[in-house]
C-alpha cells in the first residue's frame, strides 16, 4: 500500500483484485514477497495492512484482475471479510463519500501522488542464512523471440462472457489407480477465433452453482497442444486434467472442476475463457534450447512446446536447438504420456524421470536429477539462448531454483549475476500452484 506525503488527508489507495476476471490461479499470492495475498474458497484478496505497493504480483498475472485499486480513508480500508464477500469489486468512491468518512477536502486527487514503490532486488542465499526467494527470480516478460500472443479474448469484462467448445476427444494418459486420474480431453471451438500458444492457459467453468448458491469460478488449465492445433490445422486444443480420488488421509474426494471436465463425453459443450498468459512463451529462433522442469499436469505446457518443435523438425523448418525435459511423479504409472515419451527420438529430446514412490528404490526428485546433469546444464545456463520453464506443484519451485543455483555455483558461474539475468531476459519462468 501506499500513502500520501501529508498525513492530514488520511487517504489510501488500497490495492484490490477483481473476483469476476480472477480465475483463482495462485499467480499472485505465489509471488508477493509480503505474504499480503491470501485467499478462501470464494476469492483472492490483499491485506492492506501488509501490502508495501512493491507492485511484485502486477505484471504476472495472466488476467489483469491484480491491477485494481481504490481510495479509502486510511483508518478504513476493506477488510479481508469484506473482500472475501464480493462477488465485484465495489465502486469508486465520490470525493463527496469520502468526505463523510472524514477525508480531508480535496483528498481524492491525491492518487497521482501514490506511484509505485521500487521494487527491491532479489537477494541470492549462498549462505544459507537469509530465506531463499524462488519467485524473485521468475521472469514476467516473454522470451524475444516469441510469438505475439492473444489473450483475454473472453471472459466477465470482455465482450463475450465466454465462449463455447465441443468435446471431440477424452482418453486416459495415466494408468489405472486409485489415486490419480489423468485425462487428455480435446476442445474443437468451430469457427469462433480462439488463437493459443504454448504455454497459455484457459478458463474452464464447471455447471451448476457453488455451496454458497452462485455459479462456479473459471478453474484455470495450462493448453497441452501446439498453436496449430490437436489437430493440426482445426481450430481445437487439448488439455491435461488430473483429477485427485483420495486426499492424503484415503478419503475420497472429487474436484469441482476437475471431475467434471475428467467425466465429459464426446460431443459434450463446455464454456471457456481465456485465452491467459503471455510470458510463459516458448522461443522461436532455431538457436534456442529450451529446458523443460515439470511434475504431474505441469507437463501440459511442455508437451505442447515439444510437440510445436517436434512438427516444426519432421517438417524441416526448424534446426538446431536442445530440448531438455525433467519429469518427475511418484510413479511412472502416475505420471501422464509415459509412454509416448519413450517413443521420441533421442536426438531430438533429452528426457530425465524422477520417481519419489517406486518401491524398492529410493526417493528421486526432478532437482536431484538436475544435479546428476550438472555439467549439461551449466554449459545451457551459460548459452544467452537457453531457456528454462517451471511448471508443477508451488513445493517444487524453490527446489529447481535452488538447483539451478547449485548447478553455477558448482560450474564456478556467478549466480547473483545469472539468476537476476535470467528473469531480465525472458529466460526463466515459474508457472506453480
Amino acid at each position: 500500500m501506499s500513502d500520501t506525503a501529508t498525513a492530514d488527508t488520511a487517504i489510501l489507495k488500497q490495492h484490490l483484485i477483481d473476483p469476476e476476471i480472477c480465475i483463482r490461479c495462485n499467480t499472485c499470492e505465489s509471488v508477493c514477497p509480503q505474504l499480503a495475498v491470501t485467499h478462501d474458497s470464494n476469492n483472492y484478496v490483499v491485506d492492506a495492512s501488509k501490502c508495501n505497493f512493491c507492485m511484485a504480483c502486477i505484471s504476472p498475472c495472466p488476467t489483469g484482475s491484480i491491477d485494481n485499486w481504490r481510495l479509502v480513508p486510511k483508518a478504513q480500508p476493506y477488510t479481508l471479510e469484506e473482500q472475501f464477500s464480493w462477488e465485484e469489486l465495489p465502486p469508486e468512491k465520490t470525493p463527496e463519500e469520502l468526505a463523510a468518512l472524514g477525508v480531508a477536502d480535496g483528498a481524492s486527487d491525491a492518487a497521482a501522488d501514490l506511484q509505485p514503490q521500487a521494487q527491491a532486488a532479489p537477494a541470492a542465499d549462498p549462505t544459507g542464512e537469509a530465506p531463499f526467494n524462488s519467485a524473485a527470480y521468475g521472469a514476467t516478460i516473454p522470451p524475444w523471440s516469441a510469438a505475439a500472443a492473444f489473450a483475454n479474448l473472453y471472459g466477465p469484462k470482455a465482450a463475450e462472457k465466454f465462449v463455447t467448445a465441443t468435446v471431440v476427444g477424452t482418453v486416459r494418459v495415466t494408468e489405472v489407480g486409485t489415486q490419480y486420474d489423468t485425462h487428455h480431453i480435446m476442445l474443437d471451438f468451430g469457427s469462433m477465433p480462439f488463437p493459443v500458444l504454448e504455454g497459455q492457459s484457459i478458463g474452464i467453468i464447471p455447471p451448476g452453482v457453488d455451496e454458497r448458491g452462485k455459479p462456479h469460478h473459471p478453474r484455470q488449465y495450462s493448453i497441452a497442444s501446439p498453436r496449430n492445433g490437436e489437430r493440426p490445422g482445426y481450430n481445437n486444443i487439448s488439455l491435461t486434467i488430473k483429477r485427485v480420488l483420495e486426499d492424503y488421509d484415503g478419503k475420497p474426494v472429487r474436484g469441482v472442476a476437475s471431475n467434471y471436465m475428467c467425466d465429459l463425453k464426446v460431443g459434450d459443450k463446455v464454456q471457456v475463457t481465456g485465452p491467459f498468459g503471455t510470458s510463459f512463451l516458448m522461443p522461436n529462433h532455431p538457436r534456442s534450447h529450451i529446458v523443460m522442469i515439470c511434475t504431474g499436469t505441469g507437463s501440459a505446457p511442455m508437451r505442447a512446446m515439444t510437440e510445436w518443435r517436434r512438427r516444426l523438425r519432421k517438417s524441416g523448418k526448424f534446426e538446431g536447438g536442445k530440448l531438455m525435459l525433467f519429469f518427475g511423479a511418484r510413479t511412472k504409472e502416475e505420471l501422464p504420456y509415459f509412454g509416448p515419451l519413450l517413443g521420441l527420438p533421442k536426438d531430438f529430446i533429452d528426457i530425465n524421470f524422477a520417481f519419489s514412490r517406486t518401491q524398492g528404490a529410493p526417493k528421486k526428485y526432478v532437482q536431484d536429477l538436475m544435479r546428476e546433469r550438472a555439467a549439461d546444464l551449466a554449459g545451457l545456463l551459460q548459452d544467452a539462448n537457453s531457456h528454462f520453464y517451471v511448471c508443477g506443484l508451488k513445493s517444487m519451485e524453490e527446489g529447481v531454483v535452488l538447483a539451478l543455483r547449485d548447478v553455477a555455483q558448482g560450474a564456478g558461474l556467478n549466480w547473483d549475476d545469472i539468476g537476476p539475468r535470467l528473469k531480465k531476459e525472458g529466460r526463466l519462468h515459474l508457472e506453480t500452484y
